[in-house]
């Protein structure tokens, strides 16, 4: 039995069983498709590219596309040529590409059509970065992507074969300070992907939906990892029209149908859902928590009981899913319940106070063990697994009597919107540095479109316009975050509540916004 070592032989293997089979389906104007061989000669070509530009084993390269097929390319490219891949949000502000760019120490960057602009801006300021232009014209000291796949390098790379290597850095909240680099080597995302793949969640002969985002942990590896393992065509998708979608999903003959939240929520009622879905054997949900009501409106609209989820970026993503987990007496997973812990990974209820094991069917800290789990924050490694294997999810928990999950609540700040980690501290220093701005704090509230919202509660400077603060507070955010960090309210307030210990008392601002009146004006 052979022994995957590096991410990047999956795709290698793919394309050696069924070399003609269709790989990739690209759903823009013009419906682009490659095959499995294709697909493996391309991210030969494009690794000997990287190479003609310097590159070696363990150099960063940062990927700023959207999902496309080209996005893929690189992405095995890097693996196979032993370099780190950082992918990145393409619709991020030039402020954070900068950022990561930086932190990450990547000496070249991939961008799309859409990212080139923000991405010009944040490399202005970097030294020894390439920046290769995947659309428009490249500029001065760049290159274009194209130019990758006629690169004149006489043998094609090797797979470095060390499973511990440095694989992807993502970005993500941590539990405090600016959002930190997750480290995971190709052992854990290789493990999560195999972990998964003992549930057949997706077969060779299924069509999958790639509409989540591959800058995210649950597109990268749980859509494309297991796609690319089990050999199944995979239908890109870049942004989110629930009529476009569906659609999609009726001319491709979409069969695996992995979401998140806002896209049952925008679909669930429909008339004409089941008709639509038709072609569907299994939808997933994950990313963020789901609403028992929402997944039960969707059931009655679409005939399809929705699978859920539970997973962190550190994970690489998948601790527990649904599939194969006990069910109600009507079929449907149980409400609340994120499933059975997969195969391989192990699972403690750990109270914080004391470090024991919490009591049969009591909430705390959820700890996790096993291959897929990462192997600490960049650049050195810090705050990984402890030195028995076990990892701090900060999320809170419980195992009832089958084995299987729920969730309870967060230890962290961290807010969710549309799947995606968006983390108070950060919001709050934008906001600090606006005009007019005396204090702020800034909290997560539930959303039936996207999970979670964001709600900033600003202190102006004695004296200030409360509209102009406002206008300020906005306009900073606009430019220095992504759409989903940005504040769908920014409410002025003439002070914060602080606790006993001198923290902004965070439960009592969720509950003014709320609508309760805590006498804050």
């Amino acid at each position: 039995m052979t022994v995957t070592v590096n991410v990047s032989e999956i795709l290698a293997a793919a394309a050696r069983r069924d070399p003609e089979g269709t790989a990739l389906v690209e759903a823009r104007e013009e419906r682009r498709a490659v095959t499995w061989a294709e697909l493996d000669q391309a991210a030969d070509a494009v690794a000997r590219g990287l190479s003609a530009q310097g590159l070696r084993a363990g150099h960063r390269v940062a990927l700023v596309m959207a999902n496309r097929i080209d996005l893929v390319i690189a992405y095995f490219a890097v693996l196979r040529g032993g370099m780190v891949a950082v992918p990145v949000n393409p619709r991020s502000t030039p402020v954070e590409v900068e950022r990561m760019l930086v932190d990450s120490g990547a000496r070249l960057v991939l961008a799309d059509a859409a990212a080139v602009d923000a991405v010009r801006a944040a490399a202005a300021g970097v030294a020894h970065l390439t920046v290769v232009v995947d659309g428009p014209e490249p500029g001065p000291g760049e290159t274009a992507f194209a130019a990758f796949l006629e690169a004149a390098v006489e043998s094609s790379p090797a797979a470095p074969a060390d499973p511990e290597a440095l694989a992807v850095i993502l970005y993500t909240s941590g539990t405090s300070g600016r959002p930190r680099g997750v480290m995971l080597s190709h052992r854990a995302l290789i493990a999560n992907i195999e972990q998964v793949a003992t549930l057949e969640v997706v077969a060779a002969d299924d069509v999958c939906l790639g509409l989540l985002p591959m800058f995210h942990i649950y597109g990268l590896n749980c859509v494309l990892g297991q796609a690319v393992h089990q050999g199944a065509p995979l239908v890109l998708v870049d942004g989110f029209d629930p009529d476009a979608l569906l659609d999609l999903v009726v001319r491709e003959g979409v069969t695996y149908l992995p979401v998140a939240p806002p896209v049952v929520a925008a679909w669930s009622g429909r008339q004409d859902l089941r008709e639509k879905l038709a072609s569907v054997r299994v939808v997933v949900s994950g990313a963020s928590a789901l609403d028992p009501d929402l997944a039960r409106d969707f059931r009655e609209s679409s005939g399809h009981a929705i699978e859920q989820g539970y997973g962190l970026t550190e994970a690489s993503p998948v601790v527990a899913v649904t599939i194969g987990a006990r069910r109600d007496a009507d079929g449907a997973p149980k409400p609340h319940s994120v499933g059975a812990v997969l195969p391989g990974i192990e699972v403690r209820i750990v109270e914080t106070v004391d470090g024991q094991d919490a009591s049969p069917g009591d909430p705390a800290e959820i700890w996790v063990r096993g291959a897929n789990l990462l192997t600490g924050y960049w650049p050195d490694g810090s705050d990984g697994p402890d030195a028995d294997g076990w990892y701090p999810t900060g999320d809170v928990g419980l195992l009832d009597d089958d084995g299987d999950l729920t969730l309870v609540d967060r230890l962290r700040e961290l807010v969710i919107v549309s799947g995606f980690n968006v983390y108070p501290r950060e919001v709050e220093d934008v906001i600090a540095e606006a005009p007019g701005v005396d204090q702020v704090a800034v909290v997560g509230l539930p959303d039936e479109s996207t999970g979670e919202r964001v709600v900033a509660f600003v202190v102006p400077l004695p004296g200030t316009d409360e509209a102009e603060v406002t206008a300020a507070v906005e306009a900073a955010c606009r430019t220095r975050l992504a759409r989903f960090k940005q504040p769908t309210t920014v409410e002025i307030v003439q002070g914060l509540p602080y606790s006993p210990t001198g923290k902004v008392a965070k439960g009592r601002l969720r509950a003014l916004a709320r609508g309760s009146d805590l006498g804050l004006r």
